[in-house]
Order: structure tokens, then sequence, then C-alpha cells
């Protein structure tokens, strides 16, 4: 567990220092940007690490329909992750996808793994996501959305997301357990 808390810890520490220390950030210029690349891929792969070797300690047992309500909710995840590059209608509803999609994917692996590991993993994913947001909603208190695009960018972000449903599903069984059950 050492290693997924050590991970947990890079990672918010690489991608809070610009929130929490701008000064010091800015100061480093261009190699404050290549330290924080550094701090959240050596974050990534501690916490994979750290996760894979922990011992499996349930805490509750979650029913079998959650895997059905995970694998939805993942579809919306990859949508939100899409839909700030997008330039459909829906890159204009929210502020923050990305960080709200990696909230809801916290959530969804939350409901489906019931174990010591996977509650601080996704659990610490969790609260990062919001913590950014509410640091980044108090940094910047007024935003204006993006002018809404045309109703094919929503299309076309909808058909990307449902391939890379599929490609990360497959990618899932491959590497790991099946999402499917």
């Amino acid at each position: 567990m050492t290693l997924l808390f050590l991970g947990l810890f890079l990672w918010y520490a690489a991608h809070l220092f610009k929130r929490l220390a701008p000064g010091p950030r800015a100061k480093l210029g261009t190699a404050g940007k290549g330290i924080v690349a550094v701090g959240v891929l050596a974050g990534l792969v501690l916490m994979v690490l750290g996760y894979r070797a922990a011992p499996f300690e349930n805490v509750w047992f979650p029913p079998g329909w959650t895997v059905h309500l995970n694998n939805l909710l993942m579809l919306f995840v990859i949508m939100l992750f899409g839909m700030g590059g997008s330039k459909g209608r829906m890159r204009s509803w929210f502020r923050h996808p990305m960080l709200m999609g990696t909230a809801l994917w916290a959530i969804s692996h939350l409901i489906v793994n019931g174990d010591v590991a996977s509650i601080i993993l996704f659990g610490g994913i969790l609260i990062w996501a919001v913590l950014e947001i509410r640091l980044i909603n108090r940094a910047e208190p007024n935003w204006t959305a993006p002018e809404p695009g045309p109703a094919k960018g929503d299309v076309k972000l909808v058909v990307i997301s449902l391939v890379l449903y599929v490609i990360i599903a497959l990618i899932h069984g491959w590497i790991g357990p099946s999402p499917f059950g």
C-alpha cells in the first residue's frame, strides 16, 4: 500500500502545485511543466503498481447490477473527457468536463469495487478532482461558457465516444478484469 499512497501523494503534489504555489511554479517557467509532467507520470506508475500489489481486503460486496451501472457511467466519462475539445453544443454545458469525467470515473469504480485498495485509489482520485474544481473556481470565479457549436459536433463526439468505449473495454478486459462481468 506504500506505493499506492506515494503515487497518490505525487499525483496530488504535481497537479496542485500550480494552484497552491503559483509564484514558485511560475518561477520555474518551462522546466516547471517538465517537473509537473514527471511527477504526474511517476504518481500514475506508482498508483498502478501499488494498486496491483495491494492485498485484497474486502470492505463491502457490491451487488451484481452495479457492473451495468458502471459500464453506463463509463460511456458518459468518455464523453465528458472529449467534451472540452469538441466543436458541438455540449462543449458549453460544463466548465470542467475533464475533471467531472475524472470524478465520475472514480465514482463508477467505487460502485463496483469494495476493497480497501480500490477505496483508497478511486476515493483519492475523486477527492483530488473535486478539490481541483473548487480551487479553480475559487481562483477564477467568473466563467463564460464557450459559444455552442453546430449539432454535428455533438454527433461526432458521441460516435467517437462509442468507438473509444469499445476499445477501452477490450483493453480493460485484456489487461485486467472484464468490465462486463
